[in-house]
C-alpha cells in the first residue's frame, strides 16, 4: 500500500501462462506489496494457468475468468480487450499494469509508490512512464537497438476514459495520448526468454493475433525451435535480476552466447548512424511515443 488515502490497484491478463512458460507468477508477487487489491483477467486456457493463479494465496487477488474471443486477431486487437476487461474491475486511486512476461525489481518499489504520492494531487498527471530492459535468449542479454521500445506507460490513474490501445502496448484516454510523469524504474521484459521449442510455439500461436493463420505460419517457418541467433544487438546485462527471478536463472536449461563485438555487423549502416547520435544525445530520431510527457 502507498499510503492510507491512496488505493492501488494492480492488473494484468493472461492465459496459457504455464503453456508458454511466462513468469506470470513472479509479475504479479513483484508488486503485490504495494499494491492494495490485484485483478488477474484469466482467460480460458489449456493449462493449470487458473490454478496457479489461486494458489498464490493472496487475499488482495481478485480473478476474472474470460473466454478470448479468436476472431479479434487484426493488430493484437484482443490483448487490448482483455487487458480492459481487467482494468473495469479495478478500484484503486491508480492502476498498476504489468503484463504477465514483465516483472519489478523490488529495488523500486519505494520509488514507485514515491512517485504516486508526490503527482497524486497534480490532476494533470495521468499516468507514470517506466524504463524497460528488454531480455533476449537468456538471461545474461539485453536488446540494444532500435527494435526495443525504451520506455511505457504501466501506471495509470484510474479516471473515466482511459482504455488500452491498439495491441495493448500502452493507453490513451478519450483518443489521446496520456500526460505522464517518468518514474526512475525499470520495467524488466522476459517475453524473449523462454526454451528455444516453447519460444517458437509462442510465436507460432501469437502471430496469428496479428495474421492470417498463412501469413503467420510463413512469419514462424517450419522450424521447431526457435533460433534465437537471428538479433541485430544484444549487450550483456550485469546487474541483478528481481529476487522472485533467481530460480528461473538459476533452472534455465538451454546455452545461448552472444559476441556483442558482432552488433556492428548486424547492425545496418543508417541505424549505427542513428544509435551514435542517440548515445550523444539521448535522443532517439524517430522514436515512437504513444504518450506527452509533462
Amino acid at each position: 500500500m502507498v499510503s492510507d488515502n491512496i488505493k492501488i490497484s494492480g492488473f494484468t491478463f493472461v492465459r496459457n501462462g504455464i503453456k508458454f512458460d511466462y513468469p506470470f507468477i513472479e509479475s504479479i508477487k513483484s508488486i503485490l506489496p504495494i499494491c492494495d487489491e490485484y485483478i488477474v483477467n484469466v482467460g480460458n486456457s489449456e493449462d493449470n494457468t487458473l490454478r496457479a493463479v489461486n494458489e498464490i494465496g493472496s487475499d488482495k487477488i481478485k480473478i476474472v475468468e474470460s473466454v478470448w474471443d479468436e476472431s479479434l486477431r487484426e493488430g493484437g486487437r484482443i490483448l487490448a480487450q482483455q487487458t480492459n476487461i481487467a482494468l473495469e474491475h479495478c478500484t484503486g486511486d491508480w492502476c498498476f499494469y504489468l503484463q504477465g512476461d514483465e516483472v519489478v525489481h523490488e529495488k523500486y518499489l519505494e520509488a514507485i509508490k514515491s512517485t504516486i504520492l508526490k503527482h497524486h494531487e497534480n490532476k494533470k498527471v495521468e499516468g507514470l512512464l517506466f524504463k524497460y530492459k528488454h531480455f533476449y535468449a537468456g538471461y545474461n542479454y539485453i536488446g540494444a537497438s532500435r527494435r526495443w521500445y525504451r520506455q511505457e506507460i504501466r501506471i495509470i490513474r484510474n479516471i473515466p476514459g482511459i482504455y488500452s490501445y491498439k495491441d495493448a502496448q500502452g493507453f490513451r484516454i478519450d483518443d489521446r495520448k496520456l500526460n505522464v510523469k517518468p518514474v526512475d524504474a525499470h520495467i524488466f521484459h522476459y517475453g524473449w526468454v523462454k526454451p528455444p521449442k516453447i519460444q517458437q510455439d509462442k510465436q507460432k500461436y501469437f502471430n496469428k493475433l496479428w495474421h492470417s493463420d498463412e501469413v503467420a505460419k510463413k512469419i514462424a517457418g517450419e522450424k521447431d525451435d526457435y533460433d534465437y541467433s537471428e538479433i541485430d544487438a544484444l549487450i550483456p546485462f550485469t546487474e541483478s535480476h528481481p529476487r522472485l527471478m533467481i530460480d528461473r536463472v538459476k533452472n534455465q536449461d538451454w546455452e545461448f552466447e552472444y559476441d556483442p563485438s558482432n552488433n556492428r555487423i548486424h547492425t545496418p549502416l543508417k541505424h549505427r548512424i542513428l544509435n551514435k547520435l542517440e548515445d550523444l544525445t539521448g535522443y532517439r530520431v524517430g522514436e515512437y511515443k504513444n504518450f506527452k510527457l509533462i
